[in-house]
């Protein structure tokens, strides 16, 4: 059995990169079973101030396709003991991109009180969908 039993990812997924697959083939290689959260676009709106290339239902269907994820969710928010305790997470899988920012600092320690680790994987270097924007835009 994987050292986790229910891992759990949450991105935007916009523009889907090899990036994108790296973290989730890295989490099913940790976890039973793996759900993504595939943030709404209104979300990504309120949080990054940009618009998504690709609709919510769009990235959510290329999301579900892949073999190493067994289960997506759309998210309105960013509440991850919500849905850690709605859905009997053990692990949040993420990039070490977001390893020691305030948000996700205070996250550690509250999802400690549920049991609930927080896995960071390597940041693939080089890829991004904001690289990719750039790049478009300056074509």
């Amino acid at each position: 059995m994987k050292k986790y039993k229910i891992g759990f990812v949450q991105g935007v997924f916009d523009m889907f990169h090899v990036g994108h697959l790296n973290i989730l083939e890295r989490a099913k290689e940790n976890c039973d079973y793996l759900i993504v959260g595939v943030n709404s676009d209104k979300l990504v709106e309120e949080y990054k101030n940009k618009k998504t290339i690709i609709p919510c239902d769009e990235r959510m269907r290329i999301i579900k396709a892949l073999k190493c994820v067994d289960e997506v969710i759309e998210m309105t928010d960013r509440d991850k003991i919500k849905v850690c305790t709605e859905h009997n997470i053990n692990a949040i899988f993420m990039g070490d991109d977001w390893k020691g920012s305030d948000f996700y600092n205070k996250m550690e320690i509250e999802l400690k009180k549920y049991n609930v680790d927080i896995v960071y994987f390597p940041y693939t270097k080089g890829t991004s969908s904001t690289v990719l924007r750039e790049k478009l835009l300056n074509r």
